[in-house]
């Protein structure tokens, strides 16, 4: 049977595609993860990756290999966690993924407190797609995710954080940056920008415009945040912004004006979601109410969750 190293030198070549890369976070040298590539081939009868001058590429097998890979050592680690009694402290590393729409945001307000308070925590953060996230988490790419709810996954345990508001964003020479009060009948045929697909921001622009009557721009659909408000700004459309965002990047740019449309409150509730079956459970818990009241401490309005 391959040894749960080799099983880690290959999920790590794969996430990689570069054998020096892959060595370098399982903190080998690349000729000995070469060499147990070479030997995890030879047991399984099977080429798992081809080697290639700019990278590897998986074989259709080692797709597969590297599916049933991860799950194993997922539940290696579950099984060190149940030995332990549980790990009932906050210590040790939290693979943690986030939408690029919320952590650079959130996790500054929140990670220097973490680690006082826990300095034996430690957090390895990596961005995705919020519709990529869920799917990562079951299949233990990371311990617990950050997350937009809902999610889907019957095997995801979701607690919800905050309600973060989505702000009005037009340019200042906008016709509605003259408007102290703005209707959601004034958005009826407005032009609104909004990220592509795989955000959930996305879907909720869209379900806004058919409630407005307005026209999502699908042709000029931003890759970020920071480029939506540059288009913004030229007066392409008008946008929703997300609370934490707009607090640290919008509410000093005179280039903008940011708006609360009468009588709608609009808002996406944001989360953390983990594994139903982890053994880490008791600690994540501790984690989200830790960082629930921290939030609440910090932005007051931005963090009331229902």
């Amino acid at each position: 049977m391959p040894s749960l190293r080799q099983l880690e030198y290959l999920v790590a070549l794969a996430e990689t595609r570069h054998f020096r890369r892959a060595a370098e976070r399982c903190n080998t040298t690349q000729p000995t993860l070469s060499e147990q590539i070479k030997s995890l081939e030879n047991r399984l009868g099977a080429q798992l990756i081809e080697r290639r001058r700019l990278g590897i590429l998986l074989t259709p097998i080692g797709a597969q290999v590297t599916d049933v890979a991860r799950r194993i050592l997922r539940d290696a680690g579950e099984i060190r966690l149940i030995a332990a009694g549980g790990d009932q402290t906050l210590r040790g590393v939290l693979r943690l993924g986030v939408p690029s729409t919320i952590g650079p945001y959130l996790l500054p307000h929140i990670v220097p407190s973490l680690h006082r308070a826990y300095p034996d925590l430690k957090l390895y953060v990596r961005e995705d797609l919020p519709q990529i996230l869920p799917r990562a988490l079951e299949a233990g790419d990371y311990d617990l995710i950050v997350t937009p709810l809902p999610v889907r996954g019957e095997e995801l345990y979701t607690v919800e954080l905050f309600r973060e508001p989505l702000f009005l964003t037009v340019g200042a020479d906008h016709p509605l940056a003259q408007r102290d009060r703005v209707e959601k009948s004034d958005l009826e045929g407005h032009v609104i920008l909004t990220l592509g697909p795989g955000h959930q921001l996305h879907d909720m622009v869209h379900a806004l415009c058919e409630e407005f009557g307005a026209l999502m721009r699908r042709d000029y659909e931003g890759t970020s945040l920071d480029m939506l408000r540059e288009m913004a700004i030229t007066g392409l459309g008008i946008t929703f912004m997300p609370g934490l965002y707009a607090r640290r990047e919008l509410v000093s740019d005179t280039n903008l004006k940011l708006l609360q449309l009468h009588g709608r409150f609009i808002y996406r509730t944001i989360g953390m979601a983990w594994r139903k079956s982890t053994a880490r459970h008791p600690t994540l818990e501790k984690l989200a109410g830790f960082c629930r009241d921290l939030i609440h401490a910090q932005f007051g309005d931005l963090s009331k969750a229902a």
